[in-house]
């Protein structure tokens, strides 16, 4: 239920702990935590351990305002952080309360668009891009005697970057105090990095990690826990029938499966006079719409949705306990209710086991939202919001095997996220890309560098990775550092509303329907949307920003569309040109994105019959909106020819691509916007332009991409095995050696090929002879003939082995009759390599295969001759081959 407030306090009395903690466990561990800061703790800090719905958040910020307050008999300020504004609303509405106070008086907060505080305010509630804004303003948070970086654990961007920062402030103010709070069991990692004093010069570039070995020195901070407030706790498992995940995402027969578990245990509780209020988590604000849609025709209970996209009222009425009298509630929320909030009267969870987390795709540029299963430590949690007020029951709507693979705890946000604006905050800090900045994980190297080179396209970083002016002014505006220079850029050209309405609209995150942000835009105008009162207050805003003069250098744009469908598309273009995209001829709606990236239109979007796209967000995905692309649109705006080219025209090129294919050089002129193709056409290429086709096509396929004709590849096989045999001076032929002399044998022929020759009129067989060693070369006939002169008077052909073959032996094929009374096989490369003989049937199919003629004939021919001589009686097949005369001919004409 909603605290009952007490008599107001005057401002500058310290707030009364005994009443606020009443039935709250951790204050029993105020006077702990008290001890250790007034005892001198490294540099002020301490970590607060202690498991959701302790008391953590509502009584550590009047404790260290009153220690504050004793301290320095001056009227304290102390800045609380949580991860989400509805819960910074919803604590310091709390505490308010607790207190006697009216909100936004000794207790208020600050969030994007809304802010109830002032200048007697003693505890603010803020976001963490709230504080990180403050800091970069004022590095030193004159005024601010403590902050409290609340939620930890959750491993939030923001938060991991506050705690390097103030890191760093407080070796400036030893008067500064910092608590971490934690509701996992992680509190040493963030105990090891705020007790850690030692000065950060000498650091490695890439920043240090005490999450991987960073932390070098200092005594770690002190660690304050308390026991659990929770009562006992069913489990129970109810796993649906059908698959929660497939290629689309969250399927629906399994947010039906929750929303029917979800009905079904709620109305039990309710047969059994338990009246009580259950929270159902599912992972994104679709699946909450999809599941209170489907609880509000089966239940006579209240359905509130919780999520980032309701309105601040709405959200607010659902974390608010029911007032006396009111129906029992369902509340369906998004991971958002998962930690930070305490939802009054829930005594019942279902639990879908998902989440929605940041992930990254290098490969294509791609940073969004995916659906994965929930940590073991985020079930825990959860499962923990039934157990608060009493005894509760948690339905997991998945079975134990999938709980035991889940991961411990939830990735990292540093570890997968788009980190351009991070990369911003860290170069207004002055530590560029991390450099010297105690983090509890670095920033992985590739995603950082990737990072710092948007900023500086953007010209946000100097050459030393440091902010420059505008750098500076991109970081003060509360959206992506792409969507702030668009919002600067596009002003000029599509005017400071149409620019800020753009901005906003992206920046806040709203999913459009169809991927149609004109659609999304039209009902945010309208009021008809949920967002609209947010969308609006953020629109004011940012055009208010876009009509300041801006420090630094903003270049002008070129002219695009005053305003409109169009002049949103210009402004999404202009942050981000590289998702320009095009639609690809055939079937599907499928677009190519400047950057190269393939992705499909979902079905009946309104944007389908438009040519050219502004993508705003586009994500992996597999399905029919794919198109068999790998990846879908998730929100842009239409956009002309002209308002693409000129809104990427720093990735026009205009160029002649030469290629070499069907065995001749050819090029085509082609103008390009990345990797879309607006013009080609066929074109005569230059020399240089041929010959840099030809090396490509050789160092792709190789020589084969001229091919060997038989005379060529004959004499490349007798050199490689006089190369095997005798090495230097007889020249290398395998195929990397041949490359790398290619203008020593090669050069006139390839010169040709750029002219526009074809290979077939190109042999390698002479250019090959240019390699031959002089004198040496005169004896190439003699140590490794073309023919063999047998017993017969027949010159037969010699096969030598292949040029990577190191043990190959020459081969002579020949029909055994022209062999008789050849008693010693012949040898080659001044007798070293003994010719193998394949001797043949009259029907040249062989019969032997020998290196030593005297034994077969001593042997195996006996054999032979009686297997036969019955099939091929036309042939010779005499008793003593070493006196028959060699012959290839029949009896009859010998």
């Amino acid at each position: 239920m909603t605290p009952t407030p007490t008599a107001p306090n005057p401002a500058d009395t310290p707030f009364d702990l005994g009443s606020i903690g009443t039935g709250l466990v951790f204050a029993g561990s105020l006077g702990k935590l008290a001890e250790v800061l007034q005892a001198g703790s490294p540099a002020g800090a301490a970590v607060v351990e202690a498991p959701p719905g302790t008391g953590k958040t509502t009584l550590v910020p009047p404790l260290l305002a009153n220690l504050a307050h004793g301290a320095g008999g001056h009227a304290p300020r102390i800045v609380v952080t949580q991860p989400r504004r509805v819960a910074a609303r919803s604590a310091a509405r709390r505490l308010a309360a607790l207190d006697g106070s009216p909100l936004g008086g000794r207790v208020g907060y600050t969030v994007r668009g809304d802010r109830q505080a002032g200048p007697g305010t003693r505890i603010e509630f803020v976001t963490p891009g709230i504080l990180l804004r403050r800091l970069l303003a004022d590095p030193g948070l004159e005024g601010t005697d403590a902050v409290v970086l609340d939620e930890v654990h959750e491993r939030g961007l923001e938060t991991d970057l506050l705690l390097g920062m103030l890191a760093e402030v407080r070796q400036l103010r030893g008067d500064l105090t910092l608590v971490a709070m934690s509701a996992t069991l992680d509190a040493p990692r963030f105990a090891a990095l705020l007790g850690d004093t030692t000065p950060l010069s000498g650091t490695p570039p890439e920043g240090r990690g005490a999450g991987s070995g960073g932390h070098d020195g200092g005594g770690a901070a002190p660690v304050v826990g308390c026991p659990s407030a929770l009562y006992p706790l069913e489990v129970q498992w109810a796993p649906a029938a059908a698959a929660r995940l497939d290629a689309r995402g969250v399927t629906r027969v399994f947010l039906d499966h929750v929303a029917d578990t979800a009905a079904d245990a709620h109305a039990a509780a309710l047969a059994a006079g338990e009246d009580i209020d259950a929270l159902v988590f599912v992972p994104g604000a679709r699946e909450v719409t999809h599941v209170a849609a489907r609880l509000r025709g089966r239940v006579t209970a209240e359905v509130l949705e919780l999520h980032g996209q309701v309105g601040p009222a709405m959200q607010d009425r659902a974390v608010s306990g029911r007032s006396p009298g009111e129906p029992a509630r369902i509340i369906v929320s998004t991971a958002l209710a998962e930690s930070s909030l305490t939802v009054p009267g829930v005594r019942l969870v279902v639990d879908s086991g998902l989440s929605r987390e940041p992930r990254r795709d290098a490969g294509r540029g791609m940073t969004g939202l995916v659906t994965v299963s929930c940590s073991r430590a985020s079930a825990e949690q959860r499962a923990g919001r039934a157990a608060r007020l009493g005894p509760g029951r948690v339905v997991r709507c998945y079975d134990q095997k999938s709980y035991g693979a889940a991961p411990a705890h939830q990735t990292p946000e540093i570890a997968v996220a788009d980190l351009t604006g991070a990369a911003l905050v860290l170069a207004c800090w002055g530590s560029p890309g991390g450099r010297g900045l105690a983090l509890p994980d670095a920033p992985p190297r590739a995603a950082m560098d990737e990072a710092v080179e948007v900023l500086r396209e953007l010209g946000a970083v100097g050459p030393g990775g440091l902010a420059t002016e505008l750098g500076k002014t991109l970081a003060r505006i509360p959206a992506d550092p792409r969507l702030a220079r668009a919002l600067l850029d596009g002003a000029s050209a599509v005017g400071h509303r149409t620019a800020a309405e753009a901005v906003a609209v992206v920046a806040g995150g709203q999913r459009a329907p169809g991927a149609d942000l004109p659609g999304l835009l039209s009902a945010l105008r309208s009021g008809k949307d949920p967002g609209s009162r947010r969308w609006a207050d953020d629109v004011r805003r940012m055009e208010s920003i876009a009509r300041q003069p801006q420090s630094g250098s903003v270049a002008s744009q070129p002219s695009a569309p005053a305003a409109g469908a169009d002049g949103t598309g210009f402004v999404v273009a202009l942050a981000f040109p590289d998702r320009v995209a095009r639609r690809v001829p055939g079937p599907g709606e499928r677009y190519l994105l400047s950057s190269g990236t393939r992705a499909g239109l979902p079905g009946g979007s309104r944007l389908a019959s438009h040519e050219w796209l502004a993508v705003a967000e586009v994500s992996r995905a597999d399905g029919r909106d794919a198109a068999g692309t790998g990846a879908v649109i998730r929100s842009a705006a239409p956009l002309t020819a002209e308002a693409a080219e000129a809104a990427a025209r720093h990735l026009l090129s205009d160029t002649v691509e030469a290629g070499f294919g069907q065995g001749r050089v050819t090029a085509r002129r082609e103008r390009r916007l990345g990797a879309i193709v607006l013009s080609s056409t066929p074109v005569r290429p230059s020399a240089e332009e041929g010959r840099a086709a030809v090396a490509r096509a050789l160092a792709q396929a190789g020589l084969p991409t001229i091919g060997w004709s038989a005379a060529a590849d004959a004499l490349r096989r007798r050199l490689a095995l006089l190369h095997r045999e005798l090495g230097e001076p007889w020249p290398d032929m395998s195929e990397p050696a041949l490359l790398a002399r290619l203008d020593e044998w090669l050069a006139p022929e390839l010169e040709a090929l750029a002219a526009g020759a074809a290979t077939s009129g190109i042999g390698l067989a002479e250019p090959l002879r240019r390699l031959l060693p002089w004198p040496e070369a005169g004896r190439l006939g003699e140590l490794a003939p073309e023919t063999l002169e047998v017993p017969s008077g027949s010159r037969v052909r010699i096969d030598y082995p292949e040029v990577d073959d190191d043990g190959g032996r020459p081969v002579v094929a020949v029909k055994l009759q022209e062999c008789f009374g050849w008693d010693q096989t012949p040898r080659l490369v001044d007798g070293r390599v003994p010719v193998l003989f394949h001797l043949l049937s009259p029907a040249r199919r062989p019969l032997a295969v020998t290196d030593d003629l005297a034994s077969f004939w001593s042997g195996p021919y006996a054999q032979v001759r009686a297997e036969m001589r019955g099939r091929y009686p036309k042939h010779p097949w005499p008793e003593d081959p070493w006196t028959a005369p060699a012959t290839a001919r029949v009896k009859s004409r010998m």
